[in-house]
């Protein structure tokens, strides 16, 4: 690679011979499969009978290296989870890239090479993309939006929806809450707290597909990334005819996550989170939700926090540790931007 080639040009992005070589070096090497190696404008994909998920997102996080993962990493993960979430089993990612004149390339090829890691451990394909290149200070550093598709299950397995929630359904987490907002913080404000704060940034294809599997009553399943727990609770009241009561007590919290939110006036049930689920559950089957998620890599720290209820519909409340109640509102302003 010669000297200028160490960092990003505009040239890169201009659809001559450094984009073709770019693209060829890097982004076919590391994506190659049957669908992106055709190299036409669109790809040619076989499409599976009965419906498809499809879905959208943008990242724009800022750090783009963070402990845990790196903007390529979280791309797949929040797309793949999306997709996740409805029961939809993945299959295709698009993934375009925008990039700042000026990107080291160094920086360049270890997001994409994680991009790409992640998707052949999440079971999809990168079968398509586009690669822009824009001025200094137009972007920062590196956007990636992506596309993903998915194929729901031939048994019909699936997260039931809003109208299947009853009074006495359970609400459970998957794992400590606030990892991810928090570690992006840390990063961001380079704080230098001793305890590890690491981003929980994962792909639960496979989590979810091993609960579906067992044939458990799922009522819903959304990930609480924005706005975190707090901002899923509330939109899922917002929904049905009743109210959410949770336990303080019972909220999965990492000692350190936990340490720098009181510092700092965080409420970690407001912190954004990339490998954490919220399922509602039926009060029979939820034990066993609770038991097949504990089994699981990503699901160790699974807890049941709390229940749907028919006192105070529309309304999230809390029991605190010491006996209290207090609501839980949806976040307001901008407590963490570019968290994603």
């Amino acid at each position: 690679m010669s000297q200028k080639e160490e960092k990003i040009l505009l040239a890169h992005g201009s659809g001559g011979l450094m984009m073709q070589n770019l693209l060829g070096s890097l982004m076919f090497k590391e994506f190659g499969n049957e669908y992106l190696d055709q190299q036409t404008d669109s790809a040619t994909l076989p499409v599976p009978q009965g419906e498809i998920a499809f879905t959208t997102d943008s990242f724009v996080i800022d750090p783009i290296f963070f402990p845990g993962g790196n903007i390529g990493k979280l791309a797949v993960c929040g797309t793949v989870n999306d997709l996740a979430v409805s029961g939809a089993i993945p299959l295709y990612l698009s993934v375009s890239l925008i990039i700042e004149e000026g990107l080291p390339m160094a920086d360049l090829e270890t997001i994409v090479k994680s991009l790409s890691a992640e998707a052949k451990k999440a079971g999809v394909k990168v079968v398509t993309g586009d690669t822009k290149v824009v001025n200094r200070g137009k972007c920062d550093k590196i956007f990636i939006n992506t596309a993903g598709v998915g194929q729901f299950r031939t048994d019909g397995r699936r997260a039931e929806g809003y109208n299947s929630i009853k009074a006495g359904d359970c609400i459970l987490v998957t794992g400590t809450i606030g990892d991810h907002g928090m570690a992006i913080l840390n990063a961001r404000e380079s704080f230098h707290f001793k305890s590890p704060l690491l981003s929980d940034c994962a792909c639960l294809n496979g989590m979810v597909q091993q609960l579906l599997d067992e044939g458990l009553q799922l009522r819903f399943m959304r990930d609480p990334t924005r706005g975190g727990v707090a901002a899923v609770l509330n939109e899922l009241v917002s929904k049905v005819p009743f109210g959410i009561e949770i336990e303080e007590s019972a909220l999965p919290l990492n000692a350190s996550v936990k340490a720098m939110a009181e510092l700092l006036g965080f409420d970690p049930l407001s912190v954004a989170n990339e490998g954490k689920l919220i399922i509602v559950a039926s009060e029979e089957d939820a034990p066993k939700v609770l038991s097949s998620l504990k089994n699981h890599e990503f699901g160790k720290d699974a807890s049941i926090i709390g229940r749907i209820v028919e006192t105070h519909p529309g309304k999230v409340a809390m029991t605190t540790l010491t006996g209290g109640k207090r609501l839980i509102d949806v976040p307001a302003g901008e407590l963490l931007p570019r968290i994603c």
